[in-house]
């Protein structure tokens, strides 16, 4: 009985070569440029680091948004009244021009957010980057710290500082009050992270070399750990930015002479019936600067998220 023939479809070969060609011009995918690519297709990526950038310029220059003093010209004449002619948000219950004190209270209050979060990003670096790396007794002691201060609400914790600090209440006493206390979530973040990396063959191919520990966890294990810490730092400014603007608005933040969206806030509660709006300006802007930052955390964070750029 004859075989039956076997039928072989038709292929070209120089097709599978050019499907197998290694492709040398092309440029290394890598976790940033990929993070990139999927960011730049975000429209609210745009809208969220446009209005930050707009926020930071309102904090360092702001004479490019408004030439009106926030003091100088305070006239009770003016007291909680509306809007007019080079004066669009009104005026305050003491007759001070609400659109400038908002543009220059904008510096106080995102230099306490930069400064509480620069704080408790290098103590909880520290913590973490030490206890996920050394383990052992270093891992028990600082976790255990770590632990204590989780457990102590830093909003709580500020009152207290601030409280007793009651006659040096600054920007950088707030600043490291809440700073001091909001560290250990980043601590707890970064020390999984460096648990996962330093297990991986190049932390023993460094310590091989001969490098010291240290100097593998701060050239190699630590860079390779960095992102949760961005996206962590990049949503908890929001949080530090609230912060500032709940103490001052409670009576133990910062003076009252100095200009904040909080401290505005604060003073405009008593006219509330009568001018809401003195109350409602600064709340949008403090509203719309922690939307910004939080949006842009979080958009950072599903980017540098391989499983969450599958998703999208």
């Amino acid at each position: 009985m004859p075989k039956p023939e076997h039928f072989v479809a038709p292929f070209d070969e120089n097709e599978m070569a050019e499907v197998d060609k290694v492709k040398l011009n092309e440029k290394p995918s890598n976790l940033w440029s990929d993070a990139w690519r999927s960011l730049r297709r975000r429209p609210l990526f745009y809208i969220s680091l446009a209005t930050v950038l707009v926020i930071l310029l309102m904090a360092l220059f702001p004479t490019l948004f408004t030439s009106v003093s926030p003091t100088d010209n305070c006239q009770l004449a003016n007291s909680n009244g509306g809007p007019t002619e080079g004066h669009p948000m009104g005026f305050t219950r003491q007759g001070c021009d609400v659109y400038a004190r908002v543009v220059w209270g904008a510096r106080t209050s995102l230099a306490v957010g930069l400064l509480a979060t620069a704080i408790s990003g290098v103590v909880g670096v520290i913590m973490g980057a030490l206890a996920g790396f050394y383990g052992g007794w270093v891992d028990s002691v600082l976790s255990r710290l770590g632990d204590i201060f989780f457990s102590i609400p830093y909003i709580l914790a500020a009152v207290v500082v601030m409280s007793v600090l009651a006659d040096y209440r600054s920007v950088w006493t707030l600043a490291f009050a809440i700073g001091g206390f909001a560290w250990a979530s980043l601590a707890r973040i970064l020390r999984s992270e460096i648990l996962r990396v330093k297990s991986g063959d190049f932390v023993m191919a460094s310590i091989a070399t001969g490098r010291t520990r240290f100097s593998t966890l701060v050239s190699h294990v630590l860079p390779n750990s960095i992102t949760p810490v961005i996206v962590y730092l990049t949503l908890s400014l929001g949080g530090a930015i609230v912060a500032e603007a709940t103490l001052s608005f409670l009576g133990v933040g910062l003076p009252t002479t100095v200009m904040s969206w909080g401290n505005d806030i604060s003073a405009a509660q008593t006219s509330l019936r009568t001018a809401p709006m003195t109350l409602i300006w600064p709340s949008i802007f403090l509203t719309v600067t922690v939307l910004a930052f939080i949006t842009l955390g979080e958009l950072v964070r599903d980017a540098l998220d391989p499983k969450a750029r599958a998703r999208g």
